[in-house]
């Protein structure tokens, strides 16, 4: 991992003790960082995450304007959009991090894990989720937190093997992914891969 990397993983990790912690500094968001980046955005990091309203990036990691580019799919499904904005990232914008965030109680793994069923674009995500699930033996059996753990994980490799653009950085060093998780009831957020790089 890069050095740049490490720097980005201290600074969200720092943040999220921020916030867990009640100590917010709210830093970025003023009218002088909102002046700075109307010509260009220069984020120290991407996430992909779950579109959960209970999950808000910027405020979990306590960033501001400028600093996180973010795409958010229900259940932090990969469709070609999500892939595509990350490649921007990555290839255009060179953030040096991808964090993949999961979260407990994610519902929208549970609703696909328990057989449930929704009309259009909504059911094909579902089965979306399932046919991620199923590949490694995740059941409505098991605990779902430890259901979403390994799905993130998996999330993350499959970005990893992403080609062109996304392996190839992964490859030359250029950008780490690296998995995590956030626990909805005390605001944390833990590395799923704490050896890749513990802060």
């Amino acid at each position: 991992m890069n050095s740049r990397a490490f720097t980005a993983i201290k600074l969200l990790l720092e943040g999220n003790r921020r916030f867990a912690g009640f100590l917010l500094t709210h830093p970025h968001q003023d009218h002088k960082r909102r002046k700075e980046c109307a010509a260009r955005q220069q984020p120290f990091a991407a996430l992909l995450g779950c579109a959960d309203s209970r999950v808000p990036p910027e405020v979990v990691f306590d960033c501001g304007i400028g600093d996180l580019f973010v795409v958010r799919t229900a259940g932090t499904v990969l469709d070609n959009a999500a892939i595509a904005s990350l490649e921007y990232a990555v290839g255009h914008l060179h953030v040096p991090l991808l964090i993949v965030l999961g979260h407990t109680s994610c519902g929208a793994l549970t609703a696909a894990l328990t057989g449930g069923e929704a009309p259009g674009a909504l059911g094909r995500l579902l089965e979306e989720i399932r046919s991620n699930c199923a590949d490694a033996g995740d059941s409505a059996e098991e605990d779902i937190d430890a259901v979403v753990r390994r799905y993130t994980v998996r999330i993350a490799d499959s970005l990893r093997n992403t080609g062109p653009v996304l392996r190839a950085a992964v490859e030359k060093g250029d950008c780490a992914v690296v998995p995590a998780c956030y626990l909805l009831t005390d605001g944390i957020v833990e590395l799923l891969e704490p050896h890749a790089a513990i802060p």
